[in-house]
């Protein structure tokens, strides 16, 4: 009910209405609110104007000058609205509900215009030449001379308004608490007030005139208020008439007063109660079809706030697993930031042993040195040459000797002060402003795109796509058949295109496909299985793109014969591997006797020489008089019997007995003349310019001829 409250309220004040009126445009407002936004225009302006209520033109006609009616801010004021004049621009304000809302540019009615006459009970008149422009829709119109009594008055909408205002949780509400209301206990129904218990003893005791009155439980006051009766709704136009037929071509009710006037005289009417109850009926249909959309608009609105819920957790699952690989990113570098400086250390503690030992070992030879330099000195301050002379050679030579111990690099550092150690930190840090999120999740699961998926003789054709909301990034496709008999899925597509057709299937056969996607996170789920179905008969043609050149096709690859003399190999378009097929050659020319051969091969068979000289092809030749089954160049079973012009050779293949039978002219050729046949097989047949034939496929199997149990309910063509 709290979601009605909004269509019970005045665009204008923004409170629940109170006597409210329609107008033409079908929008309501209170009839205070009316009077209120009313403008008045000169009179010079004003043409004639029908009533209010859309005399001369329909109420509804507003739906056909819909564009002629819309209000543009950037226009110098309204389109025309049927028979009614144009209203000046007037400044926009807000009604409390939000709708624009054009005050008047006279000057504003005093306070006893904004409400009933005193002591009069009726509204005061209404300026002559008034326009009303509708809050909502803003289109304008001009009063008559009825003024707002022009307008009828929503009954329906006011008896909405309240029994919704009585049906709030505030009627069960003491209406004598002044500040919070207690519960109601009781009500009066003379009094029509609802009582606590507090305010009943107080203000309503059971003594005196007050005894008499009946006091009810609320919920029963409740009810008793909404049973009040219907108010009679009167015409418009004759107060005293009450409405008891309905205008169909002007949608609106009548009374009898109004036929009898001539105004609707020539329209069509109906009783008010049945149009009543159709009305009822329809809106109840449309109040279905919206009940519809409003249920699933309810489910729509649960699945997103499961996806808010859903989000948050997703989205604190996600934060914890990125603080923790960043913690482990930051962890991995303490270690390697252990590891270089322990390297720095070493060097360090290397560095410092190797100068503190070069500068010990300085220290002892220049110890000595200076040892030396004195004891020289000492020496030479001696005055005994014959004693200087017997050791000076020996000082010279020390001298030199440890002059020359200096100059040898000795006065070189062993070790530079420098770390040659440079941390290469460049590809790290690249690497970090690199660091980004990359797509760790597999691809949703494809949608099957139905109408779009189909079966052509014995080819199928799939298409599917992303769902709609995925935002994961794919890199291709994996597209799944099985064998035909419920067997095993294997592989018939991998790439990126998001439609497939699949040649080569087996006839009347029943195939179970599917489809998933794939990224570099890994493979996706698969989608729904779709069951196809191949076509029951096996249609085909001579297939050109494989046959001799000197083959010549026509009729649609269905009739075929050659431009030269030697045999030359035509095979079909279809190959065979599992049923019972049967098809027939018609011989349209036979000259000279020569002997096309006819039977099936594999797709590399020779197409130069006659059909059956090598291992790849399994055929019956015929001339005039008699026929020989030939494999591999080997003759056998030769029979009496040959063809001529108009004669047809059937062929059948077997694949439950794996056996090959011929047949000319409707009844079989020799015994059975090749078995244990497996694997794929195409129709084919060798001929020369002396003979042309025309093929049928597609055709039921001899009456004679029945096929293996494995067979005898399936594929059949």
């Amino acid at each position: 009910m709290d979601e009605m409250e909004e269509e019970l309220k005045c665009p204008v004040c923004g409170s629940f209405f109170r006597e409210p009126i329609i107008l033409p445009c079908s929008h309501n407002i209170c009839l205070a609110c009316a009077r209120n936004i009313l403008v008045q225009t000169p009179d010079a302006e004003s043409p004639q104007s029908s009533r209010a209520s859309g005399s001369g033109v329909s109420d509804y006609d507003y739906l056909d000058l819909d564009k002629m009616s819309l209000y543009s801010e950037a226009d110098s004021g309204y389109g025309s609205y049927g028979g009614f004049v144009s209203a000046p621009t007037t400044p926009c304000q807000k009604s409390p509900n939000g709708v624009r809302v054009f005050p008047p540019t006279v000057p504003h009615p005093t306070q006893a215009q904004h409400h009933l006459l005193p002591h009069t009970g009726v509204l005061p008149p209404v300026p002559r030449n008034s326009c009303l422009t509708c809050p909502q829709c803003h289109r304008s119109l001009t009063l008559d001379d009825r003024g707002l009594r022009g307008f009828p008055k929503n009954r329906v909408l006011e008896g909405v308004v309240d029994r919704y205002q009585q049906s709030k949780a505030a009627a069960l509400k003491c209406q004598l608490c002044e500040k919070s209301p207690r519960e109601a206990t009781v009500m009066c129904e003379q009094c029509d007030v609802f009582y606590c218990d507090p305010c009943r003893l107080r203000c309503h005791p059971p003594r005196g005139p007050l005894a008499k009155h009946r006091l009810v439980p609320p919920a029963q006051g409740r009810i008793s208020r909404r049973a009040s009766p219907r108010k009679i709704s009167t015409c418009t136009e004759h107060e005293l008439e009450n409405l008891s037929m309905y205008c169909v071509q002007c949608k609106t009710p009548v009374c009898y007063q109004c036929l009898e006037d001539g105004k609707h005289s020539t329209h069509e009417v109906k009783a008010l109660g049945a149009m009543w109850k159709l009305h009822k009926g329809q809106l109840s249909q449309a109040l279905n079809v919206l009940s519809d959309r409003a249920t699933e608009a309810k489910e729509f609105l649960v699945q997103l706030r499961n996806m808010v819920q859903h989000i948050q957790e997703n989205g604190v699952e996600f934060e914890a697993c990125l603080v923790a690989q960043c913690d482990a990113l930051i962890e991995a570098l303490n270690r390697r930031k252990a590891q270089l400086l322990s390297r720095v250390t070493k060097e360090h503690e290397h560095k410092l042993s190797v100068v503190r030992d070069q500068i010990s070992h300085c220290t002892v030879k220049l110890r000595q040195t200076t040892g030396l330099m004195e004891y020289c000195l000492e020496v030479i301050k001696e005055n005994d040459p014959s004693g200087f002379l017997q050791i000076s050679d020996a000082l010279i030579r020390r001298v030199h000797m440890t002059e020359n111990q200096w100059g040898r690099g000795s006065l070189t550092p062993r070790m530079s002060s420098d770390f040659d150690l440079t941390l290469d930190s460049g590809p790290l840090l690249q690497t970090i402003h690199q660091l980004d999120f990359v797509q760790m999740k597999v691809p949703a699961a494809p949608i099957l795109q139905l109408e779009e998926c189909c079966t052509q003789t014995n080819s199928a054709t799939l298409s599917w796509k992303q769902p709609p909301l995925s935002t994961i990034a794919v890199d291709g496709y994996i597209l799944e058949l099985d064998d035909g008999t419920g067997g095993q899925f294997r592989e018939v597509y991998v790439g990126t295109e998001m439609i497939c057709t699949v040649d080569g299937l087996h006839f009347n056969s029943t195939y179970k496909s599917r489809v998933k996607a794939f990224n570099s996170s890994g493979v996706g789920q698969y989608s729904k299985t779709l069951v196809m179905q191949t076509s029951e008969i096996a249609w085909f043609t001579f297939d050109s793109a494989s046959a001799h050149p000197d083959i010549i096709l026509s009729n649609d690859n269905l009739t075929v014969t050659c431009n030269s003399y030697d045999d030359r190999v035509v095979m079909g378009n279809t190959g065979f591997s599992r049923g019972v097929h049967y098809w027939e050659m018609t011989i349209d020319r036979y000259d000279n006797h020569p002997d096309p051969a006819f039977g099936i091969a594999r797709a590399d068979v020779m197409k130069d020489v006659m059909l059956g000289k090598d291992d790849k092809a399994w055929a019956m030749y015929v001339d005039n008089n008699r026929s020989w089954f030939m494999h591999n160049n080997s003759h056998t079973n030769r029979t009496d019997g040959g063809i001529s012009k108009g004669a047809t050779v059937g062929v059948l293949l077997d694949f439950s007995r794996g056996i090959l039978l011929f047949l000319i002219n409707d009844e079989q050729q020799g015994p059975v003349a090749f078995n244990t046949l497996e694997g794929m097989y195409y129709p084919a047949i060798s001929l020369n310019r002396n003979v042309q034939v025309t093929l049928h496929s597609g055709l039921p199997i001899p009456d004679f001829y029945t096929p293996g149990e494995s067979e005898a309910a399936g594929s059949v063509c």
